[in-house]
């Protein structure tokens, strides 16, 4: 029994490996990642650090002082506010402007003011309205016969949402905007790298010998299946990673939330962009010289763009309805998910019309590829190409 394998597995044998050895691949691929894990660990870093201040104040002012640090840490456990009394006004203000203190809380013309050196930081700077109002707020309801409890009464507003909770939508903009953004950056940096294989092979004349050897439709089968492939691969790697990377930030208790949708992208992203790739490998056949690619890729990295900043920018019912159409629902549905409350007929939905796109573009590649692949002396055009006899 014969145990030769098919023209397309071998022609996607060689797209995987010339990449993965290719030093430029290996390299963005590393510098990505550290991205990514330097992102995360500053995201950690920056959660877990204590911020500490030094506050200075006379005497006169101590116990306002003393209420200003006591209301920075209630607002925020990670601000540490140390209060430190000095003799008057001018050894105040040389602390603050010698470095020696972050700011300076003193009473003038029956207000009190915050004195920084260029800036007050602005957990300092709530603090004390935080800390004034309620001490000024005690004063009048006693003056009034009254209490705060009674003054503020009704005054107090509670948000809330009908559809996940704050948190889980920061993480779900957060998260979309990385898929999006994926989607993007692998659709353009492959697709362009796909169509100047082809055109470079076409370009030396090398595309006539393998032709003769195996059949067109193999050829492109072989190498929209490689760069998918590894297009898929290194996406999963960058998602993985940050995955672990958000485990490690408080956010990692809502990461089993979003698991599911990031698994619904990894299936929107493959069909997605296999059918970029049939439509670039149709773009690289059109040129004949690295020249021309510029030109016969436009088309395809313009309609990138707007799909990348359509995603971005659609909210409410827009974003709705364009997470039905593809190729925006390879970036909507996932994104949408990831907000919670869409029932599982939605993204089945939106799926099933991304796979009918996919396969009128790879009739469509297929079609362009195979007519315009072995045509030199200039350009074709799409026109020519699909009007061409096979």
């Amino acid at each position: 029994m014969s145990t030769r394998q098919p023209a397309w597995a071998v022609v996607m044998r060689r797209e995987v490996v010339a990449k993965v050895t290719d030093k430029s691949f290996v390299v963005g691929t590393l510098v990505t990642l550290a991205l990514i894990v330097g992102m995360l660990g500053l995201q950690v870093y920056l959660s877990d650090r204590t911020k500490s201040y030094d506050v200075v104040a006379t005497a006169s002012s101590r116990v306002m002082a003393d209420d200003v640090a006591h209301s920075a840490t209630a607002a925020d456990d990670k601000v540490r506010v140390t209060v430190r009394t000095v003799p008057d006004d001018a050894a105040a203000r040389a602390a603050v402007h010698g470095g020696d203190a972050d700011a300076w809380l003193h009473e003038s013309d029956g207000a009190w003011v915050v004195t920084g050196r260029t800036q007050v930081p602005d957990a300092l700077r709530t603090a004390a309205e935080q800390a004034v109002r309620t001490a000024v707020l005690a004063d009048n309801a006693a003056a009034a016969g009254t209490t705060v409890e009674a003054l503020e009464r009704g005054s107090t507003v509670t948000v809330t949402q009908l559809v996940g909770d704050k948190d889980r939508t920061d993480l779900a903009k957060a998260v979309g905007f990385a898929m999006a953004f994926l989607f993007y950056l692998a659709a353009i940096g492959f697709g362009l790298t796909l169509a100047g294989s082809v055109v470079e092979e076409k370009q030396s004349r090398i595309v006539e010998i393998i032709a003769a050897a195996i059949p067109i439709r193999q050829l492109l089968l072989g190498k929209v299946l490689g760069n998918s492939i590894l297009a898929l691969a290194q996406m999963c790697l960058y998602a993985a990673v940050g995955l672990v990377g958000l485990s490690f930030t408080s956010l990692g208790g809502l990461l089993p939330g979003i698991t599911g949708p990031i698994v619904w992208f990894v299936g929107f992203f493959a069909v997605g962009f296999l059918a970029v790739a049939c439509l670039y490998a149709a773009a690289g056949a059109l040129a004949s010289r690295s020249e021309d690619l510029q030109n016969t890729s436009m088309p395809m990295t313009m309609g990138l763009v707007i799909v990348f900043l359509g995603a971005m920018l659609a909210t409410g019912q827009w974003q709705v309805v364009l997470s039905y159409v593809p190729p925006f629902s390879a970036i909507l549905m996932p994104s949408r998910m990831l907000q919670g409350g869409v029932p599982l007929w939605e993204p089945l939905v939106a799926l099933a019309g991304l796979v009918a796109f996919c396969a009128v573009a790879i009739v469509v590649g297929e079609r362009i590829y195979r007519r315009s692949l072995l045509k030199t002396g200039g350009r074709v055009s799409f026109r020519a190409a699909w009007s061409a006899a096979d």
